[in-house]
């Protein structure tokens, strides 16, 4: 039987350069919970298909779940504790506040991360491109039509301060 090979890996996490020592099979979920102590990203299915485990990879969305952590070696990775900014919420993290876009909150953290792609690259995005693009996304609690009320919300918020 082999041993399983470890190896240190360098990224930039949430901002900043950190480095991790990492197996051959550890999953990015795994590493940022062990080494680093963010539970943002959370692995349900463990299949990568419900989204509670989305991280951001250089911008952009991936199932941290199915995600080898050496893979990021070099790359920035953006969990949702990297939305925030010195201790304020984000813009996005706000909405979903305001339009109670969720209830347990154990699927938030995905959504909010998926939203921020999503309006980077529609900033003014429809019910329907909302839907699809979060489709990706399982709210066992069913707030999805609050999640789409955050997510225009939000997308209202991020064009006033961006213009």
């Amino acid at each position: 039987m082999s041993e399983i090979q470890r190896r240190t890996i360098h990224f930039t996490l949430n901002g900043r350069a950190v480095s991790a020592e990492v197996a051959s099979n550890d999953t990015l979920v795994e590493v940022l919970q062990r080494d680093f102590q963010l539970t943002g990203a959370r692995e349900s299915c463990g299949q990568g298909l419900c989204g509670c485990c989305t991280v951001l990879i250089d911008q952009i969305a991936v199932s941290g779940c199915l995600a080898l952590a050496a893979l990021v070696d070099g790359k920035e990775v953006i969990t949702v504790e990297g939305l925030a900014d010195h201790g304020s919420l984000h813009r996005i993290q706000e909405s979903f506040i305001a339009k109670s876009g969720f209830q347990c909150g154990f699927c938030t953290p995905g959504f909010e991360l998926m939203t921020k792609q999503l309006l980077e690259r529609f900033p003014h995005p429809t019910d329907d491109e909302i839907r699809h693009y979060l489709s990706g996304n399982l709210c066992r609690c069913g707030t999805y039509s609050d999640i789409v009320e955050a997510v225009k919300y939000a997308a209202k918020e991020v064009t006033e301060v961006n213009a």
